[in-house]
């Protein structure tokens, strides 16, 4: 072997293991880069997900519906998230406040533009908790009673993208139809005598020993009297229109950790809304005829909710209330309690994520 032959070999081989050592040490770093980002990415989400129960203050917040178990016994009647029951639930031990999901369908008129659009009425001691805390433009209905709105953000890109600021101080034009029994009972109930006589016209007077002409018969007109009833409910529809004044704008949508409507407004405003029939909402109808309230009077604080939201006193513990509304016969979400299997959760994750990186780093 020449002395050129020997530098050319030594060349080569120092070029190989510099080569062989840069892709030693890229893939090791490669593998602690990968490691580092997937505990990184666990604990950002789990960081993330503590901000927002924190900022929200669903910690101390509890969610109250009523049982739909169709497994229980026809004879025992569900109880009911009515006034009274908001009332209760209010007094109970650890419960700093309780207010009602009390929500109807209306056409919403902002200038030029209307939608159909959800709202929701929600009394003014519930705005001051942290549920309602994060307000993006403006304030809350200073009253009950005022003749106030505050729209979320959802509202603003149903109308058209508009601008928070830009829409603070503008008229928003409520209308909504409600249903009311009466009008489907004056439909069938007869007026005249000739309408009475006319039902009876019809009706063959020697056929009446016969079972099944009588069953037929009856079957029939009960049959014209279920159709003129729902004809005069569903069409004689009474219009109701109400002006505010949007006053705020807050964060928040129907699809969030907590329902929000996109329009929202004073609890004594609404009752003209809710307390006057059922508003023109196909689910309602069916909902009043599975639960047996069609024919019920209408509740003048609001009837029955399908939610109920506790605002828990921050040094008492959860679990006390949760057994206490599930005695009461409703069910009861802590998010309380799911933030402490979420945090369970948080930790198998990390630690597969842990494992993942650790796997790249020893291959490395």
């Amino acid at each position: 072997m020449t002395f050129r032959d020997f530098v050319t070999v030594s060349a080569g081989n120092l070029w190989r293991m510099k080569l062989r050592t840069f892709l030693t040490v890229s893939g090791v770093v490669i593998a602690i880069a990968a490691f580092v980002s997937m505990i990184s990415f666990g604990a950002g989400n789990q960081r993330y997900v503590t901000q927002e129960f924190e900022e929200l203050g669903l910690l101390f917040t509890m969610q109250v519906y009523p049982k739909t178990d169709k497994t229980a016994v026809d004879t025992v009647k569900a109880a009911a998230l009515d006034q009274a029951m908001v009332e209760r639930l209010a007094h109970l031990p650890g419960v700093a406040l309780a207010f009602p999901m009390n929500a109807f369908t209306a056409t919403v008129t902002v200038g030029d533009t209307s939608i159909k659009a959800g709202a929701q009425a929600l009394p003014l001691t519930a705005t001051q908790t942290k549920l309602f805390s994060q307000v993006r433009a403006g304030r809350f209905f200073s009253g009950d009673s005022a003749r106030e709105a505050v729209v979320s953000e959802e509202f603003l890109r149903m109308a058209g993208n508009l601008s928070a600021d830009s829409v603070i101080g503008r008229s928003l034009i409520l209308t909504a139809r409600t249903v009311s029994i009466d009008s489907g009972v004056a439909r069938v109930i007869p007026h005249k005598w000739a309408d009475v006589r006319a039902e009876f016209d019809d009706v063959v007077l020697d056929s009446l020993r016969q079972r099944e002409y009588v069953g037929r018969t009856v079957r029939q007109k009960l049959g014209e009297a279920m159709g003129k009833f729902f004809d005069g409910f569903v069409n004689s529809k009474a219009l109701l229109v109400d002006t505010l004044t949007i006053c705020g704008v807050i964060k928040g949508d129907r699809h969030g950790m907590v329902r929000t409507e996109p329009i929202i407004i004073p609890m004594a405003t609404a009752l003209r809304f809710t307390s006057g029939g059922i508003v023109d909402n196909p689910v309602d109808l069916f909902s009043s005829l599975s639960n047996g309230t069609l024919f019920a009077g209408n509740d003048p604080v609001g009837g029955s909710y399908p939610q109920v939201t506790l605002q828990l006193d921050p040094t008492a513990p959860y679990e006390p209330v949760r057994d206490s509304v599930e005695a009461m016969g409703f069910r009861a979400f802590s998010f309380a309690e799911q933030f402490s299997k979420l945090r369970k959760v948080f930790v198998y994750f990390n630690l597969a994520l842990g494992v993942i990186g650790l796997i790249a780093l020893v291959t490395a």
